[in-house]
């Protein structure tokens, strides 16, 4: 390469740069017009007969929940010109302006500041100057409408406006879209209002620096170097670069690729320039055949559909190679044939026999029925369907088992396998896990599928609310309050400053007024307390003395009635286990129940019934129909209940699980 053109290809890289870089300007500018500001205490203005000067001073910072005064600015800081003020206002301010360099974020927090100018200099660093402070948070979009705004502090009131534009050449609701019009090497455009590109007349792309060119100039052959020029490629020409250049020497050839030379017809040879246009000039080929020159004298037709020979001339009667089986009538047609087949027999030669019920067709126990015009017709049996019966009906695919039962079809029934925790012919019931009332010490149970749980009353807790639970233990009591256990529940003692249930509310104790009713230091709740307890023990007292009192008018009655013989009942206790699922659940299971697990309380109960039952005398009221359900069976995975949807025929079906 040249020295003199090397040196300003090494300069071209940084001129790219700082011509197509956008410049290190500030995105955009946010500015304040203080209009008035008054305040209710002329000493903060003036001090004596000097005339008063006020400025201003604005901080910008990101959006904050509670506001602080203190720095930094993160946005961005301003002052404003010095103004006259009398001893109650100040007239409007000059426009407070702070540049910044980012993208606009929407939300801010916007401090404004009012300060004597004692000294003729507007100066913040004495604090005494200082007369208000107005602290808020905003949310400003970019655009050249001001917003107005009142603050009110305590004895002053500022009315202000404010706005927020982009700088020249950015736009977008941050500030971040760079656009600057040019028409130079790098683009040709300008911008709207948006901040989007808008090409020049003849140009186009992202940067608007790729020229259009002509209309008929083919985009893939041809190009231009400026607006409304066609220049071809290589291996192309014409007005609009569309034609290919052929081979050079080619004389009586065409081209579909550049450098082509693909002879016209009745030419040949590398050039093209031999005459074989035996094809052209005396038409051989008879009956729309093709003739294609294979050299010089020499062609070859190419016969269509129905016609052989030479030159295409003899018609081929499609019929003559018999193509019809079985006794059929053939009819010769244009390029075609058709068989007339004999009864029994069909398709395109009449080589396939039709089946009668002589044959059987039909399956499954199927009735054949012979047609009048030929065939034959199968009626089907229940739950089989088809043309020859030869498919089973699933009265399974209508899903007639509900909760994630499982359907077998068992061909005149169907059967639903229904999962633990539901019942009934389609297991649309879900069994009450609660019918045995699994929930102590006043627990409410709620029952769910397969399961419950038990909302336990207070100071209870656990599974079934059999554990006792310690109504401290939590550390109810907030702000170093005292807890104590109370029957009710906790009861917290709160230091001083506190209240509430739990302490948790802050007081603010009044000023101290002498009385003799009054001691030193606040009220001792636990007295209170201690009090209130002592009441309801007597209270109690009183109750148990009424109930021995009443026992002693009725007389004592003899117990003999109450005692059994443990004995018996424990000997009767497994034949009570052995009859419990006959009498209380309804599942059909191929497993024991187990009567020693985590469940067995509930099942227990029913056992203390029974025991019950040899002390007292049998009861003959008939109980009220129920729907029978089983909480003492234990619903788990191994236990599956299975019900019989009943068929249209047969009667009902009962299964189990093996």
């Amino acid at each position: 390469m040249a020295p003199s053109l090397a040196a300003p290809l090494l300069l071209l890289p940084p001129l790219l740069l700082l011509l197509g870089a956008p410049p290190a300007e500030p995105a955009g500018v946010f500015e304040l017009q203080v209009h008035s500001f008054t305040t209710s205490s002329p000493q903060k203005f003036c001090r004596g007969a000097q005339p008063c000067h006020l400025f201003f001073r604005v901080c910008l910072k990101h959006a904050q929940a509670v506001v602080s005064p203190e720095p930094p600015c993160t946005f961005g800081a301003a002052l404003s010109n010095i103004v006259p003020a009398d001893r109650h206002a100040v007239a409007a301010s000059g426009l407070i302006r702070v540049p910044f360099h980012f993208k606009w974020p929407g939300t801010f927090s916007l401090i404004i500041e009012s300060w004597r100018a004692d000294s003729g200099e507007p100066s913040t660093e004495d604090a005494q100057r200082l007369i208000s402070r107005l602290a808020t948070r905003r949310r400003l979009a970019v655009g050249e409408e001001w917003s107005q705004d009142v603050q009110l502090g305590d004895q002053s009131e500022l009315r202000y406006s404010y706005h927020v534009t982009c700088d020249e050449h950015y736009y977008g609701e941050s500030c971040s879209d760079y656009c600057r019009p040019r028409d130079d090497t790098f683009g040709h455009y300008t911008c709207d209002e948006l901040g989007h590109r808008i090409c020049l007349a003849g140009w186009q792309g992202d940067y608007c620096s790729e020229p259009v060119c002509l209309a008929e100039c083919s985009s893939s052959h041809g190009y231009c170097e400026k607006p409304g020029e066609c220049k071809c490629r290589i291996g192309w020409q014409g007005p609009s670069c569309n034609a290919c250049v052929r081979y050079p020497g080619c004389l009586h050839g065409t081209c579909l690729q550049p450098w082509q030379c693909n002879c016209q017809e009745g030419w040949g040879g590398l050039f093209c320039n031999q005459d074989l246009n035996y094809c052209t000039n005396h038409h051989p080929c008879q009956n729309g055949a093709t003739c294609t020159n294979t050299g010089q004298g020499s062609y070859t037709c190419t016969c269509p559909a129905g016609f052989l020979g030479t030159n295409c001339e003899v018609e081929v009667n499609e019929c003559d190679s018999s193509p019809c089986r079985n006794g059929g009538s053939c009819s010769d047609l244009e390029n075609d044939y058709k068989c007339t087949c004999p009864q029994g027999f069909y398709s395109k030669n009449c080589e396939i026999s039709a089946m009668t019920c002589a044959d059987g067709p039909c399956f499954n126990g199927g009735t054949c029925t012979e047609k009048h015009s030929g065939g034959y017709t199968c009626r089907c049996p229940l739950n089989y369907h088809g043309s020859n019966c030869e498919k089973k009906i699933d009265r399974c695919s209508n899903n007639p088992c509900l909760n994630g039962a499982r359907c077998l079809d068992l061909g005149r029934s169907v059967i639903c396998k229904c999962r633990p925790g539901f019942a009934g012919s389609r297991c649309e019931l879900n069994i009450d896990d609660c019918a045995c009332n699994p929930c102590a010490n006043g627990g409410t149970c709620i029952d769910g599928p397969n399961s419950y749980s038990c909302s336990c009353t207070l100071g209870y807790g656990g599974k079934d609310c059999s554990v006792r639970m310690d109504a401290c233990s939590s550390n109810p009591c907030q702000n170093s309050g005292t807890c104590y256990t109370h029957f009710s529940g906790h009861v917290c003692e709160c230091p001083t400053g506190f209240m509430g249930s739990s302490c948790e509310f802050h007081v603010q104790l009044p000023t101290p007024v002498s009385s003799p009713w009054m001691a030193e230091g606040p009220f001792p709740t636990a007295l209170a307390i201690s009090f209130a307890l002592g009441l309801l023990t007597l209270l109690l007292a009183a109750c148990a003395i009424l109930a021995v009192l009443q026992h002693l008018r009725n007389g004592s009655h003899p117990l003999k009635s109450r005692v059994c013989n443990d004995l018996a009942a424990v000997n009767n206790f497994r034949d009570q286990e052995n009859r419990l699922l006959s009498r209380g659940c309804f599942k059909v299971s191929n497993k024991e129940a187990p009567f020693h697990g985590d469940r067995f309380s509930c099942k227990r109960k029913l056992l203390d019934q029974s025991y019950e039952s040899i002390c007292k005398k049998p009861d003959n009221k008939p109980s009220e129909p129920s729907w029978p359900v089983a909480p003492e069976c234990p619903k788990d995975g191994a236990y599956h209940p299975i019900y019989i949807i009943p068929g249209q025929v047969e009667p009902c079906v009962y299964a189990t699980e093996v």
